[in-house]
């Protein structure tokens, strides 16, 4: 019987290539450090996203100046060859403006789910085959399981589980990729791994921000990236009547209660945005519940055909933002690449934007996803 190394493939370590993508932060060290003791034959690979200088005065960014330098610093010290690549216009372009006019349209983008798709687990995933490697490697919490096909599956700790960012990885990608942290059981084994291996980023703090957005401010991004984007408006109850002005859509999400500035009422939430008209519609609590999302791009990983679902669709479990559980739901495919997915429970703050990520309704394994849009835009 042949025996597989550690990433599954039947040679040596030495004559196994693995790039592994290095963010400068703990996680890609680790995986970059342990491949190389392990004696695969590592490239590191860094990208250069956007503007060397201005990322070097942002604290809590990955990709930024001092990332690159750390990554670059641990190359050095395990002895492999590291590489950074410009992928500044590249990454403006598919993620950057992508983000800029998801939020002009009242959406609620997701942009490090589009850098992983358009960027890292696409345009970095060829640059790994046309180095010759046999594999691509990444930091991720996120699990890879070997049946009759690459799976994807959730991370042994679930307060570290990153599938909700990753559901868009298509099933050639996975077979070419591999996540070496996934079965860890918390963060704290991953730091007393760096520690072992002497790396001088054992204690680096975890990114926090978007890359890209300083101290959080999406409204700054945008207001940069397209002038007059912040443009006054309405507050306008569900019932119609005008409860005071906004100080632009882009400063609102759907779900937020704080910042409204109008007081004196019964507690109102955001439930809808019209950038359009430049209305930010408020109403009650129980209006934010919805149980029909729609759901369009969908990224299918599972065994059988994705439209030839079952009668009464796909039962599932799905999650509709990165920091709740997933949930019951079934889901009524509509085409090829979209769906209706029908929640058994309400959920609030559901937005277009974001993205429904699907799960097995019994075991850890992803299924797919796609990304929730506005009900007259379901096809």
């Amino acid at each position: 019987m042949t025996t597989l190394n550690s990433l599954g493939f039947a040679k040596p370590e030495s004559e196994t290539r693995v790039v592994v993508a290095m963010s400068g932060g703990v996680d890609s060290s680790v995986v970059a450090a342990k491949l190389a003791r392990e004696g695969y034959d590592v490239v590191g690979v860094t990208l250069q996203l956007y503007d060397h200088g201005a990322a070097l005065a942002k604290k809590g960014a990955c990709c930024a100046g001092r990332d690159i330098h750390d990554a670059r610093r641990v190359a050095e010290e395990i002895g492999f060859p590291h590489y950074v690549l410009d992928y500044e216009n590249r990454f403006k372009e598919t993620v950057i403006e992508e983000f800029a006019d998801a939020y002009l349209a009242g959406a609620t983008p997701v942009p490090c789910i589009r850098c992983n798709e358009k960027v890292k687990f696409r345009d970095l995933l060829e640059t790994a085959r046309d180095l010759g490697a046999d594999c691509m490697a990444t930091g991720h919490y996120i699990q890879r399981f070997d049946g009759d096909k690459a799976e994807l599956h959730q991370a042994a700790d679930p307060d570290r589980d990153q599938s909700y960012f990753l559901f868009s990885t298509t099933q050639e990608q996975l077979d070419y990729l591999r996540f070496p942290l996934g079965h860890l059981k918390s963060k704290a084994e991953t730091r007393a791994l760096a520690a072992e291996y002497g790396l001088a980023v054992a204690d680096k703090p975890d990114s926090q921000d978007i890359c890209f957005v300083p101290n959080g401010s999406y409204a700054e991004v945008i207001e940069k990236l397209r002038p007059g984007a912040a443009d006054p408006g309405d507050i306008v109850h569900l019932d119609g009547e005008v409860l005071g002005q906004h100080r632009g859509v882009i400063h609102y999400t759907i779900g937020q209660r704080r910042g409204l500035g109008i007081g004196g009422r019964e507690p109102l939430y955001v439930v809808k945005l019209d950038p359009e008209k430049r209305h930010v519609i408020v109403g009650p609590r129980e209006a934010l519940g919805k149980s029909r999302i729609p759901v369009a791009e969908i990224n299918w990983l599972g065994d059988t055909d994705f439209a030839a679902a079952p009668e009464g669709g796909w039962p599932m479990r799905v999650r509709v933002r990165s920091t709740r559980p997933p949930k019951a739901a079934r889901i009524l495919p509509t085409g090829p690449h979209s769906a209706i997915v029908e929640l058994e429970v309400p959920e609030d703050g559901v937005s277009p934007g974001q993205a429904c990520v699907f799960y097995a309704p019994d075991s850890t394994r992803i299924l797919g996803g796609g990304w929730i849009i506005k009900e007259q835009e379901t096809p």
